[in-house]
């Protein structure tokens, strides 16, 4: 069977905005007594109509979530090649051949997060080209052009943190013979030089702090641009020290602000009443019975009869050897309050019973799926977290450590809160050494922040791998991921892109080394 593959670039021949089911959970926008046929000439002409477009950029993060052929969504991407993942179901060719890491730009992984991408990058593009010429507060207007462009660096970070070079588009495309259809790669210098840009303006954008409604903060700007200045500092821009220190700085405005603080459990990870506050910084926002989470089906193990829902797939579950690489006494492997979960009730609210194996807890919607005596909805409004404050301290403390010659009282602070949260202690400054305390903040940005899409990056900008039997790290290019048996090369520190878009677009050859060519 052919199937028929359109050009993302297309993506960017906007003619109508779409008004989907709302960009975020608190502030749905309804626009009455428009003209039924729109165009960005006629649309962009009240306050309500940049509120509807910079929810229709939010509701493109949602892609994450959204499907990746037979038994798979698209985060799994990010996991399983991290050796931390495995899956219980054979149907997905696409999914086996990311954890066999012997994927190509034919897989639809690839080509969806390509497509996601460029999608909310196609959507802020049009708020950033048309909501200027609005009249509105102009208070609230420089928030709008702030939280477009925190959105479209967002995804500029992710596209070449995952294929390198790729286009670089800062203005909307309404005509098919627009050469910009066809536009060549720009270098990752050139990408990371605009995503610093337009998170400086988001900066300068006039963002709360925070905001329980799920829009764009000033706390996720910040924290953002803190993990984008760690990642150049590393591998492949290797800019070393000074942006270690640039990391540093950032995560620290982040932490000395006050605004933000870590659950006093891993509980609350699972409560909507704190999505978007606390420990939450950013969030792919779901809404049940509007815009449901649809990851709930796919983390459930394998038709074991343990939810409310009717489809278990177990598409993406933990390999016991990470599993087992938490040390003892560790409280984010305590069944069904941690990280994880070992038993659960039989049709969600029935009799405990034992799955005899580790599944991801971290993500699990306790209303949607039941619990003890409690049936549950089988409709999931829980927020998909993307920018935690663990991440924020985890970051300033490798930062600092790196950006010195060695860990600051700060920096170990940092580590404690959370090792201590976890029910672990953590020794005092003088016991570690640079390369100590390098290895110790690693270990828990494998473990605090497992399955959250932050692994692979690590292990990219490092070029180190997480070798559970050892307890150490290792190179990236050697290593073997534990359940598969396959081996890191080279070529897999950038994925592939798709084929389909190089056979539309010859400008954007060569292909990625080590990758088909088209």
């Amino acid at each position: 069977m052919k199937i028929c593959k359109i050009n993302p670039l297309y993506i960017f021949l906007i003619c109508v905005v779409a008004l989907t089911a709302g960009g975020c959970k608190k502030w749905l926008v309804r626009v009455d007594n428009d003209p039924s046929n729109l165009s960005p000439d006629n649309y962009y002409t009240l306050p309500g109509h940049a509120d509807a477009a910079i929810a229709a950029a939010y509701a493109q993060t949602r892609f994450i979530g959204n499907g990746a052929g037979i038994f798979a969504n698209n985060f799994s991407m990010l996991e399983m090649p991290t050796g931390t993942a495995r899956t219980e179901t054979g149907q997905n060719t696409d999914l086996n051949n990311l954890l066999g890491l012997s994927y190509n730009g034919d897989n639809v992984f690839v080509a969806n997060w390509w497509n996601g991408l460029y999608s909310v990058i196609a959507q802020t593009n049009l708020v950033l080209d048309k909501v200027p010429g609005i009249t509105m507060n102009d208070a609230k207007k420089k928030q709008v052009l702030g939280e477009a462009m925190f959105l479209r660096a967002w995804s500029y970070f992710y596209l070449v943190r995952l294929f390198g070079d790729a286009p670089l588009l800062t203005t909307s495309i309404f005509q098919a013979t627009d050469p910009r259809v066809y536009s060549p790669r720009t270098s990752k210098d050139s990408i990371y030089t605009q995503i610093i840009t337009d998170l400086k303006a988001a900066e300068a954008a006039g963002l709360p702090w925070t905001d329980a409604g799920g829009r764009t903060s000033l706390g996720a700007v910040k924290s953002l641009l803190a993990e984008v200045y760690l990642t150049m500092a590393g591998y492949p821009m290797n800019k070393g020290t000074a942006y270690y220190q640039l990391a540093a700085d950032k995560a620290n405005e982040v932490i000395t602000s006050g605004q933000f603080s870590l659950f006093p459990d891993y509980m609350s990870l699972h409560d909507e009443s704190k999505e978007n506050m606390g420990e939450q910084i950013f969030e792919i926002q779901y809404l049940g019975g509007v815009a449901n989470n649809p990851n709930q089906g796919v983390l459930l193990p394998n038709f074991k009869d343990v939810s409310a829902f009717g489809t278990e797939i177990g598409s993406t579950v933990p390999t016991n050897q990470f599993y087992n690489s938490f040390e003892a006494g560790d409280l984010r492997t305590v069944d069904r309050q941690g990280f994880f979960y070992t038993s659960y009730y039989s049709g969600g609210n029935g009799a405990l019973v034992s799955l005899g194996a580790p599944y991801i807890f971290k993500h699990f919607d306790i209303g949607a799926n039941g619990t003890a005596g409690k049936a549950g909805s089988a409709t999931s409004g829980l927020n998909w977290m993307n920018l935690r404050y663990a991440q924020v301290l985890l970051t300033y403390a490798e930062a600092q450590n790196e950006a010195g010659s060695g860990p600051t009282q700060p920096a170990l602070d940092a580590l404690k809160a959370i090792r201590t949260r976890a029910g672990l202690t953590t020794g005092a400054l003088g016991s570690f050494t640079q390369a100590s305390f390098r290895t110790a903040v690693w270990k828990e940005r494998w473990h605090e922040l497992c399955y959250e899409g932050v692994t692979w990056f690590d292990m990219v900008r490092l070029k180190k791998a997480y070798n559970e039997t050892t307890n150490s790290f290792e190179d990236f290019t050697g290593h073997k991921l534990p359940e598969s048996g396959a081996v890191l090369a080279d070529k897999h520190l950038l994925f592939p892109l798709p084929t389909y878009e190089m056979q539309n677009n010859p400008n954007l050859r060569p292909q990625n080394p080590g990758y088909p060519g088209v």
